[in-house]
C-alpha cells in the first residue's frame, strides 16, 4: 500500500514537471512628458506571436538578412488600460502616481486570480534629460508563468 501511495505521489511530481510553461508579457508605460502631453497605458497582448517564424540565424556561409515583414509582426489584437500621466500643467501629480498604482495593482491581482504568478518585474526610463527634453517614458515589464 505505501508503495503505491509513494508511486501515486512521484507520478504526479513527474507530471507537474514535464508540463509546458507558458508565459505572459504585461508592459505599463508612463509618460513622463512635462504638463501631462504624452500617453501612458497598460498594455495586453490578446494575439500570440512564434518568435521562430520571424528568427533567421546568420553564418559566415550565409549572412542573408531577415527578410521578416513588420506588418507580420505586429498584434494589432490587445488590450490596452488608459492610465494617467506622472505630470499635469502644474507639476508631478501624486494623485496620477496612486491611481496608477490601483489600476497596476488590480491588473496584477486579475493575472493572479487566471492562474498566472508573477516571476520577473523589470523597468527602465527613456529620457534625453537635457535642458530641451520633453520626452520619456517609465517603462515596467511584468512578467508571468503558469
Amino acid at each position: 500500500m505505501k508503495n503505491i501511495i509513494l508511486f501515486c505521489f512521484l507520478s504526479s511530481i513527474g507530471l507537474t514537471t514535464l508540463t509546458a510553461q507558458e508565459y505572459k508579457v504585461i508592459t505599463s508605460v508612463e509618460s513622463i512628458v512635462p504638463s501631462g502631453l504624452g500617453r501612458s497605458r497598460i498594455i495586453d497582448a490578446n494575439a500570440d506571436r512564434d518568435f521562430k517564424e520571424f528568427t533567421s540565424e546568420q553564418t559566415e556561409e550565409d549572412n542573408t538578412r531577415n527578410k521578416s515583414k513588420r506588418g507580420d509582426i505586429r498584434v494589432k489584437d490587445f488590450e490596452e488600460t488608459k492610465l494617467l500621466n506622472f505630470y499635469n500643467i502644474a507639476g508631478i501629480r501624486f494623485q496620477n502616481i496612486a491611481a496608477n498604482d490601483a489600476l497596476i495593482s488590480s491588473k496584477l491581482s486579475d493575472m493572479a486570480a487566471n492562474g498566472w504568478e508573477l516571476v520577473f518585474v523589470t523597468s527602465g526610463v527613456e529620457a534625453d534629460a537635457g535642458n530641451t527634453d520633453g520626452q520619456g517614458i517609465f517603462i515596467t515589464r511584468y512578467i508571468f508563468k503558469r
